[in-house]
């Protein structure tokens, strides 16, 4: 029997494709997209879907019992440089609708979560090079905050109330089908876009601010490996270390100039700089490697050639 699943916040950058994906493995009617609004509307139009908010917990429970819902996907968050922006709006969103989430699962009327980390949850005393699973936690911002703290109830709860809670630390994400939301590392999307459109690009971090980094097919295969893998092979209840590449913004450049040697770049860092210096330049993640046998797939080269590839298709169409 197939699982009947919803994903809160299907329009974000991984939501959608998350969705879809889904969608292809567990069928159309059985995935449950959910957003705040209609603003993607191929995907509202490709399978069901419900107008919610994620911060008011009748309007999930009433859907998760309409759908005979058993497995929920939080993917809706303020992330990193919006939530510097709103903090209290940031907080009420990302930690309430774990909370709804996690009652839920407590209350018996869904039996698995998967709720995203992020490398936020480190900060500037956290060891930059090959950061352990284990270690210092104190993020500056906002976003880290919130992601740090949900880490914690994410483990209560799983050790209080036997929740079946899943989570990965998503570096940042790469993908050609959905425009960034509003974090740090957006720069490694937009860059392409801008490769492809004006064939120069000014960019947000300096040249050599190294950033732990993944192409959306990995990060997508990454979440669904983790939700399908035995409960007792997840021996990490508050979130994993999951790494794939780390890059400059000097070295993307040098691998999309490979392509289009006529391709230029200038650096002028903003508010972003600060929060990804806080944050590491590589991931140790043994664990789930170890755990549910955790594997990337793309390097930056192939990264880039299928970026460069699909984004000349959209453009060109």
């Amino acid at each position: 029997m197939s699982s009947k699943i919803l994903i809160i916040g299907a329009c974000g950058q991984i939501g959608t494709e998350l969705t879809t994906k889904l969608r292809e493995i567990h069928g159309v009617d059985n995935v449950v997209a959910s957003d705040i609004n209609t603003r993607k509307l191929e995907l509202v139009n490709s399978g069901p879907f419900v107008i919610l908010d994620a911060k008011n917990f009748n309007a999930i429970k009433d859907c998760c019992v309409s759908h005979n819902i058993d497995t929920v996907y939080l993917m809706a968050a303020l992330l990193s440089a919006t939530g510097e922006k709103y903090p209290m709006e940031a907080w009420d969103l990302n930690m309430n609708s774990l909370f709804h989430v996690l009652n839920l699962a407590k209350g018996g009327t869904i039996k698995k979560v998967y709720w995203p980390s992020s490398i936020a949850v480190f900060g500037p005393t956290t060891p930059r090079e090959n950061t352990p699973q284990y270690t210092i936690c104190e993020p500056t911002t906002v976003y880290g905050i919130t992601k740090q703290v949900g880490e914690r109830w994410c483990e209560y709860y799983h050790n209080k109330y036997g929740v079946d809670v899943r989570s990965i630390r998503y570096p940042g994400i790469i993908s050609h089908k959905a425009m960034p939301g509003g974090g740090t590392t957006d720069y490694a999307v937009e860059i392409y876009h801008e490769a492809i459109k004006k064939g120069a690009y000014t960019c947000f971090l300096s040249k050599n601010t190294s950033l732990p980094m993944m192409f959306m097919d990995d990060a997508i295969k990454a979440t669904i490996d983790i939700m399908e893998a035995p409960a007792e092979s997840i021996k990490i209840r508050s979130s994993y270390n999951l790494s794939a590449i780390s890059f400059t913004p000097k070295e993307i450049y040098e691998s999309i100039k490979s392509h289009m040697p006529d391709f230029t770049i200038a650096y002028q860092s903003d508010f972003r700089q600060a929060i990804a210096d806080s944050w590491p330049s590589s991931i140790d993640d043994t664990a789930a490697r170890k755990d549910w046998n955790w594997q990337h797939s793309f390097n930056l080269d192939t990264m880039t050639a299928e970026m460069l590839k699909a984004l000349r298709k959209k453009y060109n169409d």
